[in-house]
């Protein structure tokens, strides 16, 4: 009986062979330029810089020596290559590809330029920015090499991120907790209302972001002169064991104590453990509980405050 992939094992065959069809590499024809897929790979280093020796460039791209010794007399047969010897090694050849080379070239590199811009016209602006962070961190993971430090920013909403606040706590919490759609009319509420009541220098909504991407919120809203709210508080999924959310939680408190707030109180449901923690660890104390049935769910509410 054959093995039977993991859904992994299945994932990783199933964008190979989407990959391979959706870069036109199936035909021997990459992007319409009469390349294959390895010549046109082996054209691209060459022209990146010279200097290549035949031994260093098989390694680097994974090509057996025999097989890339052809493609290379080939293109020196056609006028696109000349060899040099290496400075200091009499033995040792560099490559350099030659003005007809790069001529030869040119056309598929604008080839592949216009497929990767084809590509981003069908996306949003945000959408664009997903599949770069997307792209880059499966070439990070696929390749094995150390993921660079990422890149994080809390900072003050601006037009937009109000949306994402809703359709990501929707999304999460229904992902997670199974809640429904009342769950999504609620923030919508709270957020349209901080749009529409909003005070300047007593009221902040704060975004996170990880690499350039909205990951987390955190609003501080005015519940009486001398008492400040915490609300919508969220980390998504893939930020989460960053600190973001602890982070967001003290950006709120600083900014309620310094616009003059004298207590902070916040409402929460029992299950969000890992909130409750960050909640406690940053000073806050339980006051009130109690059962309700709210998001299709039957669920604990808490009441929490913390003196500023």
């Amino acid at each position: 009986m054959p093995a039977i992939d993991t859904p992994a094992i299945a994932a990783i065959r199933r964008f190979g062979r989407f990959h391979t069809r959706f870069i036109g590499a199936l035909g021997g024809d990459l992007h319409g330029s009469g390349f294959g897929l390895t010549e046109g790979r082996v054209l691209y280093e060459l022209a990146q810089r010279d200097g290549w020796r035949a031994g260093e460039l098989a390694r680097e791209l994974g090509l057996d020596p025999a097989y890339l010794s052809r493609l290379l007399k080939r293109f020196t047969a056609l006028g696109w290559l000349e060899r040099a010897r290496a400075d200091g090694d009499g033995r040792a050849y560099e490559l350099k590809l030659t003005a007809a080379g790069h001529e030869a070239f040119a056309p598929l590199d604008e080839a592949s330029r216009r497929h990767a811009d084809m590509i981003l016209s069908r996306l949003g602006t945000g959408e664009q920015a997903s599949l770069v962070c997307a792209l880059e961190r499966a070439q990070t993971l696929l390749s094995g090499a150390a993921s660079p430090q990422p890149s994080v920013v809390i900072r003050e909403h601006r037009p937009g991120d109000i949306g994402w606040v809703i359709s990501a706590h929707a999304r999460l919490y229904f992902e997670v907790y199974g809640w429904d759609i009342s769950f999504e009319a609620l923030v919508a509420e709270i957020a349209a209302k901080f749009l529409r009541e909003f005070k300047p220098g007593r009221e902040r909504c704060f975004i996170a972001e990880l690499d350039g991407e909205p990951v987390g919120s955190a609003f501080v809203v005015q519940e009486s002169e001398e008492v400040a709210k915490l609300r919508l508080v969220l980390v998504e999924t893939r930020a989460q064991g960053l600190g973001l959310g602890k982070r967001l939680v003290r950006e709120a408190i600083a900014f309620a104590r310094t616009a003059g707030y004298r207590r902070m109180v916040l409402w929460t449901n029992d299950i969000l453990h890992a909130a409750r923690a960050i909640y406690i660890g940053e000073g806050f104390r339980q006051v009130a509980e109690e059962k309700h049935h709210s998001f299709g769910k039957d669920l604990v509410g808490q009441n929490w405050e913390r003196d500023l």
